[in-house]
């Protein structure tokens, strides 16, 4: 039997998966508070729901891909009774907040796991996006055809709060990875040494991580814009590990200096911006090729 999928959030990412799953000739519902970026999507085989709730009633999962834990509860508190319904969050929330959700969604009846998903646009475009998925496992092999329509290996974690850990896990790498590139660029072309030189031997090195390159030309051409994954993002999501790490006894000083620079990119304007940004508030000077 055919399911039909809701979507609810039209943001980059959302109208990413949205293509996708129509491209692959599923039922699509969509809704999203700013109407005009469904624009288009019926012309290409969706339906455009008046409410969360109306959504929600005509389909048999529901992709919640939303900026926090309140926008998702604000979602919900649409919605009537969940009978027969899976809710399957993918955006990036704390585990409390996942297993809140959770237990909001048992009580009107629904099934509710969590997946998060780690990679942006383009990832989506190639069918290679990472997805860690927290819940039941029986949940995860009942849908796993749908995530695979995403990426070809989703990855089922544990229990629920397990990915959402996961995933404040690896975008705190992001921020990190960030920051340390940026600052020995920085250094590299403040003395005049070509870069090409430093990538060289960085490549060639256990040092080596692929986001370097990837935010390498955003770095030189000091272009920021049109990013996959905003500094605002970013800031919203190591408070999150920060709050989650302190809980588990982790000295976060490390990330705190990573986050008071995500603060201070945010802060200079930059907040809609890619996260390689944070490159032009740590290089004050300007330094580039």
């Amino acid at each position: 039997m055919k399911k039909t999928i809701g979507l609810i959030g039209i943001g980059a990412m959302g109208k990413a998966l949205a293509n996708k799953i129509l491209e692959h000739g599923i039922a699509l519902n969509l809704w999203n508070r700013t109407r005009e970026k469904m624009a288009g999507f019926q012309d290409k085989g969706a339906t455009v729901s008046s409410s969360p709730g109306e959504l929600i009633e005509n389909s048999d999962a529901v992709l919640l891909m939303l900026t926090d834990a309140a926008a998702i509860n604000a979602v919900l508190s649409d919605a009537g009774s969940l009978t027969g319904k899976t809710i399957i969050q993918m955006s990036t929330i704390s585990p409390s907040d996942s297993i809140e959700l959770a237990g909001t969604v048992s009580k009107k009846g629904g099934v509710y796991f969590e997946a998060p998903v780690l990679g942006s646009i383009p990832d989506i475009n190639a069918q290679r996006l990472i997805i860690m998925v927290g819940g039941s496992e029986k949940n995860f092999e009942e849908w796993q055809w749908l995530f695979k329509v995403f990426g070809p290996k989703p990855v089922w974690v544990g229990p629920i709060g397990h990915a959402a850990t996961l995933k404040l896990a690896m975008n705190q790498l992001i921020g990190s990875l960030t920051c340390a590139f940026s600052s020995s660029l920085g250094l590299i072309l403040n003395n005049h040494i070509n870069p090409e030189i430093f990538m060289e031997i960085v490549r060639a090195s256990a040092l080596y991580a692929p986001t370097y390159d990837k935010k390498l030309g955003n770095m030189l051409d000091h272009d920021f814009k049109n990013g996959n994954f905003s500094t605002k993002h970013l800031l919203k999501d190591l408070n999150l590990f920060i709050n989650e790490a302190q809980k588990c006894g982790i000295n976060v000083a490390s990330v705190a200096g990573v986050r008071d620079i995500v603060q201070a990119t945010v802060d200079s304007g930059m907040g809609n911006d890619d996260y390689s940004s944070l490159y032009a508030v740590i290089n004050k000077s300007g330094a580039s090729s």
